[in-house]
């Protein structure tokens, strides 16, 4: 064989950069249309961000998907996909793969065992679907001429269609990047501002030194930003705020926009506050029936000195209530993106099919998953949006 023939880039039907669930969903999508499909990752085995979410479980899904449940630039963007392939659909693919699941909470549902079974499900679809898959390989530059061609450091691949499944730039151990976004560039489509999202916040030094001894304090309660209200549990950590409501928020916030906490949402604390008044207890002593006596005694510290009920004046007390409803906290920032579980912002929906994930400008282009500026809340979502991203794509790719 001459080495002009060994040289020649190997061909497909399409490429897939990205061995994640979004990528290898499209994957088995266009290989079930019968197209050579070639999926490239520069890691050394696939999804490792599906393996780790839900704490092992994978929390694959969640009963109640709406567009509300995401953040774009366009709202409206994700209808399209997510009414072609919805929750029922993900269970249809686990019931056909034997894969056990257990509603958690709101809608939130979780492999039994393992988020392993997701990952062992998505191979076995890509192998009924003759989709060949291969790690290690460093993409190093693509451009398009009568067809898309990808040259890496393992050698060259071309395809009549190209996928963009990268991710966005949280989880960067596992192996994050902003290939997809500089992709995106080069072909002429704009990425909205990137930043984390369902991510910790961290304290100012002065709310640090106010609230160090409170790490491992857990409430219930809600938090307001952005225009946005979540409700569920609040962690006090060594370094800010995590818990689900507050990592719900995060991805609202920008900086200097203070955290509005509802300590007892759906409580008129001010009229038992009102009932109480003639009571020699004191408030810190009233609020610790309500949370532990650590933060009963801070939050008195910082917010309201602690003496008997009956000392406070009908002013004070409406000035307490106000404040347990509408506790007010500044961030100075948030974990970052190490920490974050999704990037908020991506490839600009304006320049994207919503119908097909194509690209505007570049025929046979598309992007899938969390590259595009799409981010759903904590409980599923994001991971469904893969799917229904995927799905979308690999009908038309």
């Amino acid at each position: 064989m001459s080495s002009a023939r060994r040289d020649r880039p190997i061909k497909k039907d399409v490429i897939i950069i990205g061995a994640g669930a979004s990528g290898l969903f499209c994957a088995t999508e266009c290989g079930k249309r019968g197209r050579s499909v070639l999926v490239l990752d520069h890691a050394d085995r696939i999804c490792s961000k599906v393996l780790i979410s839900g704490g092992g479980r994978c929390n694959f899904t969640n009963l109640s998907v709406t567009p509300e449940h995401y953040l774009s630039g366009n709202p409206h963007f994700c209808r399209s996909a997510l009414a072609r392939f919805t929750p029922q659909d993900v269970l249809a693919l686990l019931r056909k793969h034997g894969v056990a699941y257990y509603e958690k909470e709101a809608g939130q549902l979780f492999c039994l065992r393992s988020s392993r079974e997701i990952v062992n499900l998505l191979q076995s679809e890509c192998s009924e679907a003759r989709v060949e898959i291969r790690l290690k390989h460093r993409i190093m530059k693509v451009h398009k001429e009568d067809a898309f061609l990808v040259a890496t450091d393992q050698g060259a691949f071309c395809s009549d269609s190209l996928v963009v499944a990268t991710g966005g730039l949280s989880y960067h151990e596992l192996g994050a990047s902003g290939l997809g976004h500089a992709l995106a560039w080069q072909f002429g489509l704009s990425v909205t501002e990137l930043k984390p999202g369902l991510v910790p916040f961290t304290f100012t030094s002065a709310d640090e030194k106010a609230f160090h001894g409170l790490a491992g304090i857990s409430l219930n309660a809600s938090v307001t930003c952005g225009g946005r209200t979540f409700a569920g549990m609040l962690l006090f950590t060594h370094r800010g705020l995590s818990g689900p409501v507050v990592l719900q928020a995060s991805s609202y916030w920008k900086k200097g926009m203070p955290l509005v906490i509802d300590l007892f949402p759906g409580i008129d604390i001010g009229g038992v506050l009102l009932a109480e008044r003639r009571s020699r207890m004191e408030l810190k002593t009233f609020l610790g029936r309500y949370f532990p006596k650590r933060f009963a005694d801070t939050w008195c510290e910082v917010n309201s000195p602690s003496k008997p009920l009956i000392q406070y004046s009908d002013k004070d007390l409406r000035r307490i209530e106000e404040l347990l409803h509408r506790w007010q906290i500044a961030p100075h920032g948030t974990e970052g993106f190490a920490r974050a579980e999704v990037t908020v912002g991506g490839v600009d929906t304006e320049g994207v099919s919503s119908k097909t994930m194509e690209a505007k400008t570049t025929k046979g282009l598309f992007f899938v998953g969390e590259v595009l500026d799409v981010s759903g809340h904590l409980g599923g979502y994001n991971l469904h949006w893969a799917w229904a991203s995927g799905h979308a794509a690999g009908q038309y790719a």
